[in-house]
């Protein structure tokens, strides 16, 4: 069964306009999910949309949206009057600049999406700008409504289509420093340092994400297997976790331990410990 796209409209740049059509480029369908169930009858859990006061169901026609302007105060807002902002973006895409992609900070990233011709008209618009986006090497910043907001959205060439990444608002980033100014400035020491570095080095390579393997996803599997088969489920011990208490040990130990990756240089001559170590923390 083809896949049913998200959002289907034009996408522009200037006076070049091409109908597109786009399609999540991720999936979690495939992970296990559980639904709720009532222990004493086996029966799957239903909720009910009651009113919070009487205690009432409420039916969907009679539900709407509202904004919360005081405790037990609303502002009623319609579905009509909602779909009568009509932003440009609703049903066009439309490119507004060109910007490098390392100035995108990561934490802007929300959700990448597959865009692609929609139908048999408008292919070659639609080669002209995605080719004009890879010859420039950058990133083409627009414009998208989705679930009734609208997005930036940042434009790449990927093969033969596009791929179109959400990006969040600079209010919907936290600042660092609301996390980060109570971390203590500490001084590493070169010799902690080299340690570390060979244990990256170690454990070195290239970016396979063919083989990620999800491992809780796996023993769930393995455990709803054993429960159909009727089979008990043995309680797993966890390990207790280590006290660190001298950091040049734990790298030297480290280090020692990894033993089942490629080697790609030696770790640095040990030194004599000093009179008095000095302990993590």
């Amino acid at each position: 069964m083809a896949p049913r796209a998200n959002w289907k409209g034009f996408l522009r740049l200037s006076l070049v306009t091409c109908p597109i059509a786009l399609f999540p480029a991720t999936s979690e369908s495939e992970k296990i999910s559980f639904n709720q169930i009532n222990k004493k009858t086996g029966h799957r859990i239903r909720y009910l949309k009651v009113d919070a006061e009487t205690g009432d169901e409420v039916s969907n026609e009679d539900i709407v949206k509202g904004y919360q302007v005081d405790k037990d105060r609303y502002l009623e807002v319609t579905k009509d009057e909602i779909e009568n902002i009509a932003l440009e973006s609703t049903r066009t895409i439309e490119i507004d600049e060109f910007v490098p992609r390392s100035e995108i900070d990561d934490l802007y990233l929300v959700r990448p999406y597959y865009i692609v011709p929609d139908g048999k008209v408008g292919h070659d618009a639609f080669a002209v700008i995605r080719e004009t986006i890879r010859s420039l090497d950058k990133v083409a910043l627009a414009r998208v409504v989705l679930t009734n907001r609208e997005h930036v959205i940042a434009l790449e060439a990927r093969d033969k289509g596009l791929v179109g990444m959400l990006l969040r608002y600079p209010y919907e980033v936290r600042d660092a420093a609301e996390y980060f100014d109570d971390i203590q400035d500490v001084k590493v020491t070169k010799d902690m340092l080299d340690l570390a570095k060979h244990i990256v080095e170690q454990k070195s390579g290239h970016f396979e994400p063919e083989k990620f393997e999800d491992h809780y996803e796996a023993a769930l599997a393995e455990l709803l297997a054993k429960k159909q088969k009727g089979l008990p489920i043995a309680a797993v011990k966890r390990p207790a976790p280590g006290n660190v208490v001298n950091l040049m040990e734990a790298l030297r130990a480290s280090l020692a331990s990894d033993k089942g990756t490629p080697k790609t240089a030696k770790a640095p001559p040990a030194k004599k410990p000093a009179a008095k170590k000095r302990k993590a923390g």
